[in-house]
């Protein structure tokens, strides 16, 4: 399970539509409709805030959003009609963490959007995130490797796209 801290827009068909899957699938674990997924670790920022169902809610309706965009047709009315303001803190250090880990799915899976992308330095947060200063965030598995880590930890403004930093 992948729940984006980066934008929706940045993702392909094929990751736009997984995201959509696996946040029905978090909401699900959320309101305790499901056993699977209950313990996974990317839930945890969801179960931290206040009303974890209406924050998963709204970061459904982000993705929605940019399916709509698409002009895909998601089914809005899977989604809790909970609503909340409080918007989820990210930290930088795991927007670029994410971030090198999107260019590099993309990069075999869909170069074209590969080559639109590989060019953004500093990619946006879903809509429903804030973005702090911070590094990779604890509950992140696997853990980045240590050339990934001194980049995100080192230069907030670059992105490894290679072991290199």
């Amino acid at each position: 399970m992948r729940l984006w801290s980066i934008h929706p827009k940045y993702l392909d068909a094929q990751g736009l539509v997984a995201l959509w899957r696996e946040s029905l699938l978090a909401q699900a674990v959320l309101q305790g409709r499901t056993n699977g997924y209950r313990h996974h670790p990317q839930l945890r920022r969801f179960r931290d805030h206040r009303s974890p169902i209406a924050a998963i809610a709204e970061y459904l309706r982000g993705i929605h959003d940019e399916a709509a965009r698409r002009k895909y047709r998601f089914a809005a009315g899977k989604i809790n009609g909970s609503r909340t303001r409080v918007r989820i803190a990210v930290t930088r250090g795991q927007m670029l963490f994410e971030w090198h880990h999107l260019l590099e799915k993309l990069r075999t899976r869909s170069p074209e959007q590969y080559a639109r992308l590989a060019s953004v330095a500093r990619p946006r947060p879903h809509p429903f995130f804030r973005e702090v200063h911070g590094t990779v965030e604890s509950w992140e598995r696997p853990k980045p490797s240590a050339s990934q880590a001194a980049c995100v930890s080192e230069d907030r403004t670059r992105i490894c796209t290679n072991g290199t930093g």
